[in-house]
């Protein structure tokens, strides 16, 4: 039967059978993985919102960029201005913006799978029922979430 209480140990099997920690340094270094562990799973949620964020803005201004002339393939821009010089030049419409929606899709869809991997592994770690790791997993997630959240009114 497994324990399920909380226990002051220095020696825990952490998720795999190889991470066997006994010992006070032992488990101090794998306090300070699982808090590394905890602060990118923080940076992960941010950087994956970051994304979306960028992309949606991206597409708006691409959307509103360019005058309706612009976007199709017709040469009446210069027939209907009264100059030539007074026109100034426009970039062309990116080629294909359903590549770059996909390749951004596909990018947060690792991130995805890589933050629920690595937030049930976390969760696995509280699980193991030490004080320690659930304090390394608790200070993580607090620095984490300090750390990277105001970066968000960065956008």
């Amino acid at each position: 039967m497994m324990q399920m209480t909380f226990e002051l140990s220095d020696s825990v099997t952490l998720l795999f059978d190889f991470w066997d920690v006994q010992g006070p340094a032992g488990m101090l270094l794998t306090v300070f993985v699982v808090f590394l562990l905890t602060v990118f799973y923080e940076v992960l949620k941010v950087w994956r919102v970051w994304i979306g964020v960028k992309t949606k803005m991206a597409k708006h201004q691409a959307m509103y960029a360019y005058p309706p002339s612009a976007r199709c393939d017709n040469n009446s821009v210069l027939e209907n201005s009264p100059s030539e010089s007074s026109l100034t030049p426009i970039d062309p419409p990116p080629s294909d913006p359903n590549r770059h929606s996909f390749l951004i899709h596909v990018l947060q869809t690792i991130l995805h799978l890589l933050q629920v991997s690595l937030g049930y592994m976390l969760m696995l770690c509280v699980m193991s029922y030490n004080f320690w790791i659930f304090i390394g997993v608790v200070i993580g997630s607090t620095l984490g979430y300090f750390i990277s959240f105001p970066l968000i009114d960065q956008i």
